[in-house]
């Protein structure tokens, strides 16, 4: 019995050959396997692939007319008919009827000087003038008599039935009348050129305006002393500033080396600053036939085909020279890409749109006209969307990406 019991603690060979150490390395084997189908997972899933470089362009409103450009530059609207309104002679002012932004016409009184003083000669020159026109009546009834006396006279003297004396005094009294109506014409004259000159001078204390315009500044207030010359220290030399809005221009320079390629009568189109969502049709008025040395630019004056209020003088403004005329059908801003970022897929003209977290997503787009290095989008981005440019052929649908803006 108890050789059966001890035979039954011996240990079996395959259990004496169990090592744990053989365990472990397989544990580890399977680990590393699960680590690489985790990994390749991850990667064929675009989580942890790495971003490839692409550059990229925004989508944007332009208009087509940069297709045939030959040319920009950028100047000021400047009005070609502007005048300092003053008055030619000195006084205060006492009233001012306008003030900026007002329009007048060509004649209106816009403002007006003390004429006291004035007022009371011209009344003068016209008591003056009534004075000697009366004084002209009196004379030409004398005269009338004298010749009547004279005429009779004479008849009398050739029958000899008066003296010679009498008809020598007749004949005096007859030249002496017609002296005397002569000067008093001659005064009538006098005295209605001083008339003339008192008018003058009262409607020089009226201020007119000399064309019809636009009131830019308000250079005095009513009280100032408005002269010529300006030369006291507290006197005025213009009362307003008015400009004709009709006459507006956009005086541009542009560098000596660029001159041919720009002529008079060539069209052109000019954007404002302050009205950056507009453009104006224009053409090359004038080339103005002098350089300035320090700049090495000439003037080109553009006049604007289409007057609009909304345009004032001294605005900034961008010209381009056209080499044709604007169509009607491109005065419009169109969405556009650069052609570069467009890509055939599957017979679908796609673009890879920058996404959320640098990733691009494509998408389908409907195509119009091309210009230039542009072309335009009818629909499937929207201005502002960023696109790649010469997408890499590795390039899909929400791979991630570094961005090199353009």
């Amino acid at each position: 019995m108890e050789n059966e019991d001890l035979s039954k603690l011996k240990i079996e060979k395959a259990a004496r050959r169990f090592r744990p150490g053989k365990a472990r390395k397989y544990r580890y084997w399977v680990t590393a396997a699960v680590v690489l189908i985790l990994l390749g997972v991850l990667y064929f899933t675009g989580v942890i692939r790495p971003s490839i470089s692409v550059e990229v362009s925004s989508v944007a409103q332009v208009y087509p007319s940069q297709a045939y450009s030959r040319l920009n530059a950028s100047g000021f609207v400047v009005a070609q008919r502007k005048a300092a309104v003053a008055s030619k002679i000195t006084g205060r002012l006492v009233a001012l009827m306008v003030e900026e932004g007002s329009r007048v016409k060509e004649g209106q009184v816009i403002a007006r000087l003390e004429s006291e003083d004035v007022l009371a000669a011209r009344n003068q020159a016209e008591a003056n003038l009534n004075a000697v026109e009366a004084n002209l009546e009196l004379t030409k009834a004398e005269l009338e008599e004298a010749v009547r006396t004279f005429n009779r006279n004479k008849q009398l003297i050739a029958k000899g039935v008066i003296a010679q004396a009498e008809f020598d005094i007749s004949e005096t009294r007859y030249q002496r009348a017609q002296a005397a109506v002569n000067a008093a014409g001659a005064n009538v004259k006098a005295s209605a050129a001083a008339l003339q000159a008192a008018r003058a001078s009262l409607d020089y204390t009226l201020i007119r305006a000399p064309f019809d315009a636009v009131v830019l500044t308000k250079n005095a207030d009513i009280g100032d002393i408005v002269t010529p010359l300006g030369a006291a220290a507290n006197a005025k030399a213009a009362v307003v500033t008015i400009a004709d809005l009709e006459s507006l221009q956009v005086e541009t320079d542009v560098s000596e080396t660029n001159l041919n390629l720009v002529k008079v009568n060539q069209p052109c189109e000019v954007q404002l600053d302050a009205l950056p969502d507009s453009r104006f049709r224009g053409v090359v008025h004038a080339i103005v036939p002098t350089a300035d040395r320090t700049k090495a630019t000439i003037m080109v004056k553009v006049r604007f085909v289409d007057r609009d209020p909304r345009i004032l003088p001294e605005m900034r403004a961008k010209v381009v020279f056209l080499s044709r005329p604007v169509l009607p059908g491109e005065q419009k801003p169109i969405t556009a890409v650069q052609r570069s970022a467009v890509f055939d897929h599957d017979g679908v003209k796609s673009v890879f749109v920058v996404g959320e977290g640098n990733r691009v997503v494509e998408r389908g787009v409907n195509l119009g006209i091309e210009f230039g290095d542009m072309v335009e989008i009818l629909d499937g981005v929207k201005p502002g969307d960023r696109v790649v440019t010469r997408a890499p052929k590795r390039l899909k649908d929400g791979s991630k990406i570094r961005m090199a803006e353009k």
